[in-house]
């Protein structure tokens, strides 16, 4: 083998090592948005629970009422806030799932790539055996 060829050969396999690495990366990254997601909705379903009981001990359901309990605003405020966060987290996860999709693609290209070259390093070491034998 020649070291142009082995040089190719190199490049390719980190190519794919790389490829692999990117993949899994953002695997890891969309699984941490869909255990932050499924946390933020834990949260703000207990923070729902924690207004009902307040207005319930209060006897008062109107926001806008003087008497509405203040730790009840609070925790609105706070289950509204993790919901807008849940919606920009789902986002992301958008986000997240089309570029590991095109990072797939791109592992895709290059263990192609790989397998061909090695196909026709495995042809030639067979020709040359071939022409020794």
């Amino acid at each position: 083998m020649r070291f142009r060829e082995y040089r190719i050969m190199k490049s390719r396999e980190n190519l794919v090592r790389l490829k692999q690495f990117q993949v899994n990366e953002k695997r890891r990254q969309l699984l941490q948005l869909d255990m932050m997601i499924a946390e933020f909705e834990r949260m703000a379903v207990e923070l729902e629970l924690q207004i009902t009981a307040e207005e319930k001990k209060a006897g008062i359901t109107d926001i806008n009422h003087f008497a509405y309990p203040t730790f009840a605003k609070a925790a609105r405020l706070r289950r509204d806030n993790l919901r807008n966060s849940q919606s920009d987290l789902a986002h992301q996860r958008s986000t997240a799932e089309s570029l590991l999709g095109e990072a797939e693609a791109e592992l895709s290209k290059a263990e192609m790539l790989e397998s061909r070259d090695t196909k026709i390093r495995e042809a030639e070491v067979g020709g040359r055996s071939a022409m020794i034998g």
